[in-house]
């Protein structure tokens, strides 16, 4: 997925969910934030943010925020792209290459089955599967962990997939971990258990699970590499995340 008119700025603070207040060109402008989601560890006061300029003349605010240079201690800064829009987008041109099925396969977008809205709807040789897509943005030491707020939503689509798996259906969850550096993926229980607990639960029912790294330039970003899941409790998680 490619961005246009991206522009690079310092950023200031963030007032709420929505805005951001950054330093573009020497004067201080808000923009929208593109991911209503804490992301504490990656918006530092003076850390480089990447701005896409809005196409709209009527909107208060002319860019959106949608990736952030995270600083990390003793490492170089880590380009995260934290656009909660684009992971669905970048997981539709995924598929439509044939990397998790078969090229001639049908997809459809927002699909609902029973109570649940699922991101996507394959159907592939006679089979049909449904598949829900977290984007991630939250990482420690190159492990990465989803949610970074409890997610109600979340956990009714790990629930509704399992019933799913239950009547026959394909049922993927895939975490589109927005950045590279990351060789793990884990479930944040300290954030919200229940999730985590609902994973666990999916993983041992049949639902699959995958984790992606992703490519990422201030321009664009892609689907790149599998990402090892571990589902069980981590100990030192409390410690990292609090």
């Amino acid at each position: 997925m490619l961005y246009r008119h991206i522009r690079k700025a310092e950023f200031i603070e963030r007032p709420n969910r929505f805005i951001a207040r950054v330093r573009i060109d020497g004067r201080i402008e808000e923009v929208h934030v593109k991911n209503t989601g804490r992301c504490r560890e990656l918006l530092a006061k003076g850390c480089t943010v990447y701005l896409e300029k809005s196409d709209n003349p009527a909107r208060r605010t002319g860019y959106d925020l949608v990736a952030v240079e995270k600083v990390r201690n003793g490492k170089d800064n880590l380009l995260v792209n934290m656009d909660s829009q684009i992971p669905n987008a970048t997981v539709e041109e995924w598929l439509r290459r044939g990397e998790l099925f078969s090229a001639d396969a049908v997809i459809k977008r927002e699909y609902t089955y029973r109570a649940s809205r699922f991101d996507f709807c394959i159907e592939d040789n006679g089979r049909i599967s449904f598949l829900e897509v977290k984007g991630v943005t939250l990482e420690y030491d190159g492990v990465a962990f989803f949610p970074d707020a409890p997610t109600e939503r979340g956990l009714k689509h790990i629930n509704e997939l399992i019933k799913a798996h239950r009547e026959g259906f394909g049922a993927y969850v895939l975490f589109v971990i927005q950045m590279k550096d990351i060789y793990e993926f884990r479930p944040n229980d300290v954030t919200h258990k229940a999730f985590g607990d609902a994973l666990r639960r999916a993983q041992l029912e049949g639902v699959e699970l995958l984790a992606y790294d992703c490519i990422v330039t201030p321009e664009s970003i892609a689907i790149d590499k599998p990402v090892r899941i571990i589902t069980e409790r981590y100990d030192e998680l409390e410690k990292i995340i609090m």
